[in-house]
């Protein structure tokens, strides 16, 4: 643990599931309410710190999000991005894309290209426990143990 890290102290988001290696939060970005980051719990800074075992460990949890995003919202695109440049602990980014989203289809980061479409929004803010118990229940069984939210 790196005492001086945000995602070693807290959980990064809202906690939607917790495993023993990692874990799965919901970020608060309000233009974009599908956007997830599996963290990984332990202190590391790169991917290649990993051991080959737990960075397919780290890929299949962030397969699974994208899977249950997909399949929960339609959305176009999918992206997924570990950056770390402001956070440099370990986490990788699942944001569901809509063609409708204020970025679309430039990257979150980068500057609004429309209006935000507020109703599609919150309509899928309002999808978010639903999606939630899936990522819940997927995950437990593919840890092989429940949640420790």
């Amino acid at each position: 643990m790196a005492s001086d890290c945000a995602l070693c102290r807290g959980d990064g988001g809202a906690l939607v599931w917790r495993g023993e290696r990692l874990r799965v939060i919901h970020a608060h970005e309000p233009h974009f309410p599908a956007f997830y980051r599996v963290v990984w719990n332990a202190h590391a800074a790169e991917f290649t710190d990993l051991a080959p075992h737990e960075r397919a460990h780290c890929m299949q949890a962030v397969a699974l999000v994208e899977q249950v995003l997909r399949e929960q919202l339609t959305p176009a695109k999918i992206n997924l991005a570990a950056l770390g440049n402001v956070v440099p602990h370990l986490h990788w980014h699942v944001i569901a894309r809509f063609d409708w989203d204020s970025h679309f289809p430039a990257p979150v980061w980068d500057a609004p290209r429309r209006a935000q479409d507020t109703a599609r929004i919150a309509a899928l803010a309002a999808r978010q426990p639903l999606v939630h118990d899936d990522l819940c229940a997927r995950l437990g069984a593919w840890a092989g143990a429940p949640s420790l939210r």
